[in-house]
């Protein structure tokens, strides 16, 4: 009997063991840069059975038995996962599980920042992740990193630290809204965007996302071309931090260190960064040194409330070859000439400067530009309840600096081939060069003081005071000094959005959004140059100024006030613009099919206040707010045609404010009577393919542009004329498409192919208004229409086709390496209004030769202890191609044709830019 009971009891606990012989295993990690997470909760639901992460994020859960389990997947800041799992016996791994954080504020913000769900919103976009910026961006300009998205046309103009400039579509960077965390940054008057400002943006980013077309925001945005969103880190719920540096070619180095508190039982979170960059540049003469700062803090006052602020700011100064001028360039040859190799003793190379020399030892430029422009947000959530929902954005940002540029006259000496040596305030051709090409600075000043030098010609005869020299007519004040453009703002926001659920397929949003924006423009004497002063003569109030001492140009401090203490040469005024906007939404959605419908109007106001050109008892000093209302209408359908393909349709139309200087003529207070609004109508149709192994988005658009304006000054029978050109109107049409293949699990494809068609639709009439000798506007017109033939010209200044193909390799975990060839065709440049050849029917714009480059990246990632170690690589043009990236003139031959890139006066006639040659950059993170 007792042996039959053992006997037994061994029965059963093997059957018991046999029972639970299976183990479950696998990976945690965070969604967005697949970082592991330790510590991560696994537990099997209804059983008293679980298991956490070790430092890899590895998880094992051991004497489970066959069947089926609900597995809770949790950890602190991310959204709960439950999985359905069919235990078998032996060992059971799962894929990597990937949790997404579940920080509040990025939601909402994306709500905010109207970031649209992929496959989902009926529009055409690209989202960029923190990951991906991290491991590809390195030492190249924050929009370079979309260089490999449809449609998109990046370059470095003259190569100085954050110049570049972006296209999209073919449109320019102010018919493209940029937002940060979902307000505007686009300059009030101008529209543009100068990224030098935002250098540190790239370090604390969390997401950006590029909509081409009139996207999915709902605010009435310059959104011609497309939109890019990006959404900035909010306070980390996860203590810890990181420390960075890298080097680079030419001098580059940069240092980053971040700190998050993590979420405190009170509900308090808070990240800071700071970033410290410098260098020589690559282009000579352009050094550079700028710092950012990033701090971010959110508190849940309670279930219902939470409130969050953040402030970034990059304080920068950099030296610059040029700005976008056709004046300022010089001819290609200058740099290189493939087509000659003869030539290559007056070519100076690529990375040439006409603009910089040696002063006192030190590099020393005729332009440089400063800035400091600190942006601060606050956001407040209210939930009301479950449906009903309020979130509001306030915003502030302050502004000051500028960029510096010649200013004076003298004997002109200049041995430069294919670069005209004159005496201009126009550009840094100013002043003698040596043989190498490089500015005599130090003669310059030499020269000023009136001492002898032979390079110029003799003395300067009229030393001591350099004088302003109305119509160029003055004999007297030879010499140079460096003056600077200022520009100074105080910029203040609200958008607040109201959200809706009626139930969970149909929502309602509507809002309010407000702006307020003052600019204050004026030049100074930034550096006399050995000079004891500076005679100004444009101020009507103070027509003789003499300026004795300078202020610098460092980070644009916001104690300059140089035009308050009477150093202001040339123009002083404000431009003051207010803005007042409304939006709504509905949106019906269900698993089968989404739509949507949105409309924006806007009322924005326009205002000049000029201090030289009118006297301050008159009363055209102030001009009336010039009043213009605008708006939106957009509609989309997404329409699933099954669980992994979706048709996309959508269109809109967007009446568009005229910019600040549309509106007033000559930069004085003269007013556009004519002034209208710019048209935009848009149409897409799409097609996306998603099945985790393969992923497909192609789409066509089709946009309208209509009603834009432009002037042009012209003397005619010894008159100034002023023409204003109106109803010029431009088409953009063409296929896109984006792909992403996996391959294997060590081996991907991603790839993108845009085809553009953009042409000018019409020819641009003006009719001109005769000037008096100090500007103004007579009762004078002229008879004659003058017409600049721009029907069926090719729009200029970025490739209408590009491609770009990436390899992704992973032999081991943790290591990836990428290569990728970019190619761009069918680049134009633009029409020039001051190019005869377009005043006469059959103007020609000029096309410039194909090209492609490689780029090859290299990322390791490694997890020791408690911490995660990253390096990284990256080489930009990895076969040092030489390849021309924008030109800016049409030259012609005695013939009236174009010259071909086959031809040396291609390279001797034209002006432009080379693209950057081969640079790399090395970095290593430690995080913690």
């Amino acid at each position: 009997m007792h042996k039959l009971f053992v006997f037994s009891l061994f029965l059963f606990l093997g059957s018991f063991t046999i029972a639970q012989n299976a183990s479950l295993t696998g990976f945690i990690v965070d969604s967005e840069d697949d970082e592991p997470l330790i510590g991560a909760s696994v537990k099997v639901i209804g059983q008293n059975i679980g298991s956490v992460t070790d430092l890899n994020g590895k998880f094992k859960i051991i004497n489970l038995s066959e069947g089926e389990y609900s597995v809770s997947i949790s950890y602190v800041g991310y959204i709960d996962k439950e999985l359905k799992i069919n235990i078998k016996r032996g060992i059971n791994s799962v894929n990597t599980i990937r949790l997404k954080t579940s920080n509040l504020d990025l939601k909402e913000l994306e709500v905010i920042a109207d970031i649209v769900k992929e496959r989902v919103t009926p529009v055409a976009a690209t989202t960029i992740s923190a990951k991906y910026i991290q491991e590809n961006l390195g030492n190249q300009e924050f929009p370079e990193i979309l260089r490999n998205t449809p449609s998109v046309y990046v370059t470095k103009e003259g190569g100085g630290f954050g110049d570049s400039r972006i296209n999209v579509r073919g449109f320019e960077q102010n018919n493209i809204a940029v937002m940060v965390n979902g307000v505007p940054v686009n300059d009030m008057e101008s529209g543009w965007v100068y990224w030098s400002n935002w250098s540190g943006l790239a370090d604390v980013t969390n997401k950006m996302q590029i909509q081409r077309g009139l996207g999915a925001s709902k605010l009435a945005i310059p959104a011609v071309g497309g939109t890019i969103n990006i959404l900035t880190n909010a306070a980390e719920f996860k203590k810890g931090g990181n420390v960075s540096s890298s080097i680079g070619n030419d001098g580059y180095t940069k240092y980053v260190a971040s700190l998050s508190s993590g979420l405190s039982e009170k509900g308090f979170a808070a990240t800071m960064q700071l970033t410290y960059n410098k260098g020589n540049g690559y282009i000579q003469g352009t050094d550079f040194k700028a710092y950012s700062y990033f701090l971010s803090s959110t508190y849940n006052i309670n279930k219902k409330h939470r409130v969050s602020a953040t402030i970034i700011g990059a304080p920068q100064v950099h030296n610059r070859r040029t700005i976008h001028n056709f004046y300022d360039s010089v001819s290609l040859a200058t740099f290189r000439c493939p087509e000659n190799d003869s030539l290559d003793e007056i070519s100076k190379g690529i990375k040439f400067n006409p603009g910089w020399g040696m002063l006192n030892g030190e590099v020393f430029s005729w332009r440089k530009n400063f800035y400091h422009k600190p942006k601060a947000f606050i956001n407040h959530y209210w939930n009301f309840s479950e449906y009903t929902k309020l979130k509001t954005a306030a915003y502030f940002s302050l502004g000051n600096g500028g960029g510096t540029s010649a200013r004076g006259r003298g004997l002109q000496n200049d041995n430069i081939e294919g670069f005209s040596g004159y005496d201009s305030f126009q550009g840094f051709g100013v002043g003698i060069h040596d043989s190498s090409g490089q500015v005599m600075f130090d003669s310059i000043i030499a020269y000023n003081n009136g001492e002898y030098v032979a390079a110029f010609g003799g003395y300067n005869e009229q030393a001591d005071t350099v004088r302003d020299y109305p119509g160029g007519n003055s004999l007297l004040g030879d010499g140079w000094i460096r003056s600077a453009s200022m520009n100074r703002h105080i910029w203040y926001g609200i958008i607040s959005t109201f959200e809706h659920n009626f139930n969970e397929n149909l929502s309602f949003v509507a809002g309010v959004d407000a702006r307020y924006y003052v600019g204050q423009h004026y030049r100074k004497v930034e550096n006399l140059l050995g000079n004891n002063t500076y005679l100004s003569s444009k101020d009507l109030n103070n027509p003789e100024n003499f300026i004795d001492y300078e202020t610098g140009s460092s980070f644009g401090s916001f104690s300059e006030n140089s035009h308050l203490s009477n150093n202001t040469i040339q123009y002083h005024n404000d431009g003051i613009v207010k803005w007042l906007g409304g939006f709504t939404q509905i949106e019906y959605s269900s698993e089968k099919f989404s739509v949507f419908s949105s409309l924006s109007l806007s009322n924005q106001g326009f205002k000049r206040v000029d201090h030289f050109n009118y006297l301050d008892d008159d009363t055209l000093q102030t001009t009336n707010w010039q009043i213009f209302n605008g708006g939106t209408l957009k509609a989309g359908l997404n329409y699933n045609l099954s669980k992994n393909s979706r048709l996309f349709v959508n269109a809109g139309y967007f009446s568009k404010q005229p910019i600040f200087n549309t509106i007033f003529l000559r930069y004085r207070n003269i007013i556009n009577e004519t002034a209208k609004n710019q048209t935009v109508e848009a149409y897409e149709i799409g097609y996306s393919f998603f099945k985790g192994d393969f992923d497909l988005d192609i789409n066509a658009y089709y946009t309208e542009w209509a009603n834009r304006q432009f002037t042009r000054n012209m003397f005619l029978d010894n008159q100034d004329v002023l023409y204003v050109f109106d109803n010029i109107s431009q088409t953009h049409q063409g296929v896109e498409m984006e792909f992403n293949l996996k391959l294997s699990k060590k081996y991907s494809l991603t790839g993108m192919v845009s085809i553009g068609d953009w042409i000018y639709t019409s020819n641009f009439n003006a009719t001109g208004t005769v000037l008096d000798l100090y500007g103004n506007p007579t009762e004078d017109v002229q008879d004659s229409v003058l017409i600049l033939y721009g029907n069926g010209l090719k729009v200029g200044d970025a490739a209408q086709h590009t491609y770009s193909l990436t390899f992704k390799y992973k032999p081991v975990r943790g290591l990836s390496i990428n290569a990728t060839y970019y190619v761009a065709d069918q680049l134009y440049a633009p029409y020039n209004i001051f190019e005869d050849q377009f005043y006469q029917e059959g103007g020609q714009v000029t096309k410039l030769p194909i090209y492609g480059i490689a780029r090859l990246g290299v990322f390791y990632r490694k997890k020791i202890d408690d911490k995660t170690v990253s390096l990284r690589l990256n080489i930009n043009n990895l076969l040092n191609t030489l390849y021309i990236a924008e030109l800016n003139t049409n030259s012609l031959n005695s013939d009236g044709e174009l010259y071909t890139p086959d031809q040396v006066e291609f390279y001797t006639k034209n002006k432009g830019y080379y693209g950057f040659g081969r640079t790399w950059n090395f970095g290593i993170k430690l995080s913690f």
